[in-house]
């Protein structure tokens, strides 16, 4: 299977936003707060996509989105794949994609959050060079505003 990593075009979010947010309900509906959940809609999707397509890379394979990661400075913001998609490597070359474009911002370390319990994506971090550094307590966007979450920070240095 030949997968594109590229730029996230406006004219895809609508597609980009329906992976997001299945995945987003598979990893963290059993672990976060129902009224975090609830925020979650799909349009929530949409609009935070429009509002980081600049710096979201998606995968796409025979004009399906299979993966997509959001960068903002030296975060690795949010990162998925499609239930299709694992166990392909396509996990991998992504978060190497967003650690190379953190890279080349000039920033020496990356940090990403995961929601404390999502523990396959903790361990792919884990496999993947990233060090869980301590959990914390961040403030998310959430319809109107924003919404407190203990995450584990995760780090790795870009050497």
């Amino acid at each position: 299977m030949s997968i594109e990593i590229t730029e996230l075009s406006t004219d895809l979010i609508p597609q980009a936003a329906e992976m997001w947010h299945a995945g987003w309900h598979e990893a963290h509906a059993a672990i976060v707060p129902n009224d975090l959940t609830e925020l979650r809609t799909l349009d929530s999707f949409a609009t935070r996509l429009k509002k980081y397509a600049a710096t979201t890379r998606i995968a796409i394979h025979d004009d399906q989105i299979l993966g997509l990661c959001v960068v903002l400075k030296d975060e690795i913001n949010q990162m998925y794949v499609s239930a299709q998609a694992r166990s392909t490597g396509l996990a991998a070359d992504l978060i190497k994609d967003g650690e190379q474009r953190i890279q080349a911002g000039g920033h020496t370390i990356a940090w990403l959050a995961c929601a404390v319990g999502n523990d396959r994506a903790a361990r792919f971090y884990e496999k993947r060079g990233w060090v869980n550094t301590r959990t914390e307590t961040l403030r998310f966007e959430a319809g109107d505003g924003t919404y407190p979450l203990n995450i584990w920070r995760f780090e790795k240095p870009l050497t």
